[in-house]
């Protein structure tokens, strides 16, 4: 490993996506810092553990973010989604404020490179879905400033697919696309691939705005690499109209599928070309997916667990 000079300041490193992308920025000899708000907790000791620096600070603490940005070469910035839900206390407000704040430091400290993850539904169209409308706002925010930036936008996460509450307990999985229909994924531990090549090559990747996936499958072809995987049958269909009807968040989010905009329109072989090893949904299940397909089918429950 050839060890760098320079910082980069990830953001959301406690969490899945920021995490990966720490990961593979220390892997590649970056010196990484994470903004944690506990740096004694569990998770901040574990970013310890792989010789990522926690530093103190809170999204709504201004001057505690100008403080671990100070010096760094580059920032990944992810916040929290306002569509997680209100377990995690963010509005679309806050999002925005959130990611235009980053920026606008990033900015004021000299920062050479900021990466951040929108959503593959953003862009200039709005969509009606606010977590997916705050991403597009904070990303023509970024694209007015004086900074080298990138945009990327991963599609769906191929580990949503195994969350409890998609019927896989009772030999079922239901999800957004029809049964014929393709829809694009991506394995989180990819992302960090992608943002360490995004850091490693400014000149190719500044100004620039990416959707990425890994891989793409109908819903039949889940059901069928689902069922080899558990060595048990799972059926594969859409959410129920009538729950779609009912639930205005997973309505939309079906609507945006049928339309192609969620579905993913990520050129996957060249993302392959650019990123080598990115995981196909095969690759993804014989490894890190296998363990929470089983645990999913072995989990009771049959609330939709998406937000």
């Amino acid at each position: 490993m050839k060890f760098r000079q320079e910082t980069i300041l990830v953001f959301g490193a406690t969490g899945q996506q920021g995490g990966s992308v720490a990961k593979a920025l220390r892997s590649q000899g970056w010196q990484v810092t994470a903004l944690v708000r506990d740096p004694t907790s569990d998770k901040a000791k574990a970013l310890v553990d792989q010789g990522i620096e926690p530093v103190r600070g809170d999204l709504a603490d201004i001057q505690s973010i100008e403080a671990a940005m100070t010096g760094a070469y580059g920032v990944f910035s992810v916040q929290p989604s306002s569509g997680q839900g209100a377990a995690y206390g963010v509005t679309d407000e806050e999002e925005i404020r959130y990611g235009k704040a980053i920026a606008d430091l990033a900015v004021a400290k000299g920062v050479r490179h900021l990466v951040y993850s929108s959503a593959n539904a953003a862009g200039a169209t709005k969509t009606g879905i606010g977590h997916f409308d705050t991403k597009s706002e904070i990303e023509a925010h970024i694209r007015a400033l004086e900074i080298v930036s990138t945009i990327i936008r991963p599609s769906a996460f191929m580990e949503i697919l195994t969350l409890p509450g998609m019927g896989l307990d009772r030999g079922e999985f239901a999800f957004f696309m029809k049964p014929d229909r393709s829809m694009q994924f991506i394995a989180v531990e990819d992302i960090g691939k992608i943002v360490a090549g995004i850091f490693a090559a400014p000149d190719r990747f500044g100004a620039q705005t990416l959707e990425i996936a890994g891989d793409s499958v109908t819903g039949d072809e889940l059901a069928e690499k689902f069922s080899r995987t558990a060595a048990r049958p799972i059926v594969y269909h859409r959410f129920a109209d009538s729950l779609l009807a009912e639930n205005a968040f997973l309505g939309g989010l079906a609507r945006l599928v049928d339309l192609g905009r969620l579905a993913g329109n990520a050129d996957i072989a060249s993302l392959r070309t650019e990123f080598p090893g990115l995981l196909t949904m095969d690759e993804w299940l014989a490894g890190a997916g296998k363990p929470t397909l089983l645990a999913a089918i072995q989990a009771s429950g049959s609330e939709v667990a998406l937000r």
